[in-house]
């Protein structure tokens, strides 16, 4: 229990205006490079970790967690307004968010996105607050088994919601479980499907494949949808208050969201991607209002989904620093960059850190709080200016969001090989798109795939080729009989409809 001094000492620690301003300027970086198709916190916070050498902990953690907290956010905005996910962990949003700004709502999509970021971050940091021992220990309880089942769920579940046809969804995601093989094998360390190319030795590059299949793909449907068109819709203004209504009668959407980022963030290797994917999923079509008009329940079924992209992808920042602060091991990939922050700080994150460090931990929370804040100021403050990309004619967006296309992936690794490789992505995309096949589980098989293949073989291995142990423990077999269940549900929806 952290005596309650502590809180009043972290308090005055984080409103010391030295700290206040390090947070607002991660806050900014973070903006930035979770803005920019190619850059991603993980980037950011690793370029910001040297500067923290000379600055004292409570500074450091202030800009670190900015970049952190907004680098996640600020890539559902590229993904509104141009269909461009900004990181990986906002392909969701690129979904609903386009719509909606397609129908003239940019404005409010990225109020609800705001908004649902910040309630995800501090919905997780309640979590952190008072359950990280007890969810740290419960994670230890995956194994291989339980991993595989876990992807295999969050598959199924973006396939059956993607798109008209459950079984289109399937064959997508299985192509991109395809693609995903592509490069040196986990397991057996033998090179696959490289066709002698060094390139693709290390398989499919996520960002490329998340712009060719998003963006590049969507190009010439704009092309052809837009030939005689000057523009997108005429942007409508939406009030901050109305914003909160939404999210209340969306509450459970923003519970369930909550607790899926927060549930995956604590699991070690995962991440906001595969959390975002599969609250989206989780999410699934709703019964809708039967008063509303069509565009009217497309509009609040594209609503919902926004607000679970967002919601579980925010979510996942607290949940990562639950294994990162209780036992040592980071949750995802920004947390493992900041294992080496803590150390240069000359702190050692693991079981003992909040027993002994309980003012530092309290500072930790009561930045991702502040960055929650500067966040939702930030980001309600510029929703109204963003929009006006979109009045930009077609004939000038469309080579714009091409060079940004280009730019994002040579970002990446600075390889003109990815951009040959993201153009020939897209292209397979396009094609697979006339004939209504769905991108997202395209995306999330190439993200899942190898996750489910190593630990498929993995959890035989270890119970000697044994496949009932998938079945006969006790969280993989209700994972596996909840997908057996979605699938006959969905059948049937289909069938009757």
């Amino acid at each position: 229990m952290i005596p309650a001094s502590m809180f009043a000492a972290a308090a005055e620690a984080l409103l010391a205006p030295d700290v206040l301003l390090w947070c607002l300027t991660g806050v900014i970086v973070g903006f930035i490079f979770g803005a920019s198709p190619g850059l991603t916190a993980t980037t950011g916070v690793a370029i910001a970790t040297p500067l923290t050498f000379g600055i004292d902990f409570n500074a450091a953690m202030a800009l670190l967690l900015g970049i952190y907290a907004a680098g996640y956010y600020a890539g559902s905005i590229p993904a509104i307004l141009i269909n461009t996910p900004g990181s990986p962990g906002n392909a969701a949003t690129a979904l609903p968010g386009y719509r909606l700004a397609r129908r003239g709502l940019a404005d409010y999509a990225i109020g609800i996105s705001t908004v649902s970021s910040s309630l995800g971050g501090l919905l997780s940091l309640i979590v952190l607050l008072f359950l990280a021992p007890t969810l740290s220990t419960f994670a230890l309880k995956f194994t291989s088994v339980e991993y595989f089942s876990l992807g295999l769920f969050g598959l199924m579940c973006v396939a059956a919601v993607s798109g008209g046809s459950i079984i289109k969804g399937i064959i997508a995601a299985a192509f991109g479980m395809l693609i995903g093989t592509v490069g040196i094998d986990q397991v057996g360390g033998v090179t696959r499907f490289s066709f002698g190319l060094p390139d693709l030795q290390g398989g499919i590059p996520l960002i490329p494949a998340l712009i060719a299949f998003f963006a590049i793909a969507e190009i010439p449907t704009q092309i052809e949808r837009h030939a005689n068109e000057g523009a997108l819709p005429a942007q409508r203004s939406a009030p901050i208050a109305g914003l909160v209504p939404v999210l209340v009668r969306n509450w459970w959407v923003v519970l369930q969201s909550a607790a899926v980022g927060t549930f995956i963030g604590i699991l070690p290797g995962t991440g906001p991607t595969i959390a975002s994917w599969i609250a989206y999923g989780m999410t699934g079509r709703g019964r809708g209002n039967d008063k509303l008009n069509e565009a009217a329940r497309e509009t609040e079924e594209d609503t919902r989904r926004l607000v679970a992209s967002e919601v579980s992808n925010n979510a996942v920042t607290g949940g990562a620093l639950v294994p990162l602060l209780t036992l040592g091991i980071p949750g995802d990939t920004v947390t493992a960059v900041l294992v080496g922050a803590l150390l240069i700080q000359g702190i050692d994150p693991g079981p003992f850190f909040i027993i002994q460090n309980g003012d530092l931990f309290l500072v930790i929370l009561g930045v991702l709080l502040i960055s929650a804040v500067l966040i939702t100021v930030l980001g309600l403050g510029a929703r109204r200016l963003l929009p006006k990309i979109l009045a930009i004619p077609y004939a000038v967006l469309t080579p714009v969001v091409a060079i940004l296309c280009v730019t994002g992936v040579y970002a990446v690794n600075n390889s003109p090989f990815e951009i040959v490789l993201a153009v020939t992505l897209g292209i397979i995309g396009f094609v697979l798109s006339c004939f209504r096949f769905p991108m997202p589980p395209i995306v999330i098989g190439l993200v899942l795939g190898p996750i489910i293949e190593v630990n498929f073989r993995n959890g035989l291995l270890a119970n000697h080729g044994d496949i009932t142990a998938f079945f006969t423990r006790p969280i993989s077999g209700a994972l596996l009989a909840t997908i057996a269940a979605l699938l006959v549900w969905q059948a049937l929806r289909q069938i009757r409809g």
